[in-house]
């Protein structure tokens, strides 16, 4: 789990002080003495390590530090208010009210999801079981709704309380980015990134992006994830991955929008001195569909787009195509089989490049001609990065665009989600 969620109360008052700009009136919307907001505001401000507000003679003025924590806090608040309105029952007249939800309940929920069981949370947070069990069943009695059920296993959480996790989660993640924000004010860099990086994102664009905004913001912590899509997708939509780099889905969750980068030609991937070599060069052109099925391949995982244009590639041709490929999505693996053997591969020339420089393994047109698929960047639709963030988002563009200097890199740039397409900010 990320730092600790601040006390919810706290929260609370110190937005309504940003926004009515005086203790008193905050005192009174909030129903609490004024002596009780400005102890509210006073442990925020231990927590950034800044003053959040400067008092002058029209009332209590947000600071720089304050503005930033202001913003991230009202959407911090919002983000919880609807989880919780969506995990209440209809019948509720309390839907979205966080009156006597504490912050350690919800750390107690996020706790016991992350960790698969009560038990297993106690150990890794160092706390006891029977803690967990009363800060989740006090949270149940709040919202009203069932949180953990009686399973084989034990106590295992709800769907609702999956779906609230993930919301928590992403609150979490805001307030981390809040707490960068803050220390960047101070010339200290205590933000991260964590970018989950696709097979063609990880052998080129994500390193080379990485290196160039390190060198420039060495205090930025980055971290690369890889695996498979559906974790990597999984890790974004709950706030531990902040952007994916690689291939486009045709289809996406409506709360992730996708921006495409350049299109990514693909080619028929071999050793050199493989069979087809010899026959393209004879025909100086691509190998013929009949003669691709001649040989086994190593065919990409399923589900994956470029396992789309796999199922596409022998269409026309005669003969039968070889059906038992080896599925591999493992460069480093699939180059051992390349040399080894003589299997050919449908993959991005790019992904590939450091192998067909050395002259290990050769390219060969696509049969169909020019084949592509679309490479680019994968984010939340409400994510809002930091300045240092949106310097690698930055950086990440123009390595991508430096690719399409690559000869046969032709750009086509734009942004596509599930149902519509807003422009990135």
């Amino acid at each position: 789990m990320t730092l600790p969620l601040p006390n919810l109360r706290h929260l609370s008052v110190f937005s309504a002080v940003a926004q009515l700009r005086s203790v008193s009136a905050a005192a009174r919307a909030a129903h609490l003495s004024q002596p009780a907001v400005t102890q509210a505001i006073a442990s925020l401000e231990r927590d950034f390590q800044r003053p959040l507000f400067a008092r002058t003679a029209q009332g209590m003025e947000p600071t720089e530090a304050g503005r930033l924590c202001a913003e991230r806090a009202a959407r911090v608040l919002q983000r919880i208010a609807d989880a919780v309105a969506a995990a209440t029952p209809q019948t509720s007249g309390s839907r979205g009210s966080l009156h006597g939800i504490t912050s350690r309940q919800l750390h107690a929920l996020v706790a016991v999801v992350e960790s698969g069981s009560f038990g297993a949370a106690a150990r890794t947070h160092d706390m006891t079981r029977a803690t967990l069990h009363r800060a989740g069943r006090e949270l149940e009695r709040r919202i009203g709704a069932r949180l953990f059920e009686t399973t084989s296993h034990g106590l295992s959480p709800t769907r609702e309380a999956l779906r609230l996790c993930r919301q928590l989660q992403l609150a979490f993640a805001e307030l981390a980015q809040a707490r960068a924000e803050v220390a960047a004010l101070g010339g200290s860099e205590r933000g991260k990134t964590v970018i989950g990086a696709m097979p063609l994102g990880r052998s080129f664009i994500v390193p080379e992006a990485v290196l160039q905004f390190a060198a420039r913001r060495p205090g930025h912590q980055i971290s690369i994830l890889d695996g498979p899509y559906e974790s990597l997708l999984d890790a974004l939509r709950r706030g531990r991955a902040d952007v994916l780099v690689g291939a486009l889905r045709e289809s996406v969750p409506t709360d992730v929008v996708q921006e495409v980068l350049f299109e990514d030609p693909l080619a028929i991937i071999v050793r050199k001195g493989h069979p087809l070599v010899r026959m393209s060069s004879s025909r100086r052109g691509a190998p013929p569909a009949d003669a691709l099925a001649d040989f086994p391949w190593i065919a990409p995982r399923p589900g994956s787009p470029l396992h789309r244009h796999f199922d596409r590639l022998f269409r026309g041709a005669t003969k039968t195509p070889p059906a038992a490929a080896i599925e591999c999505n493992s460069l480093i693996a699939a180059r051992a089989l390349l040399l080894g053997s003589d299997r050919a591969m449908l993959l991005s020339a790019q992904q590939a490049h450091h192998e067909l420089a050395a002259g290990d393994l050769i390219a060969l047109p696509h049969p169909a001609g020019r084949v592509v698929r679309e490479i680019g960047l994968t984010r939340r639709l409400d994510w809002q990065p930091t300045a240092a963030q949106a310097e690698l988002l930055k950086t990440l563009r123009m390595v991508a665009r430096s690719t399409l200097l690559t000869p046969g890199f032709p750009s086509k740039r734009g942004v596509r989600t599930a149902r519509a397409s807003p422009r990135p900010g």
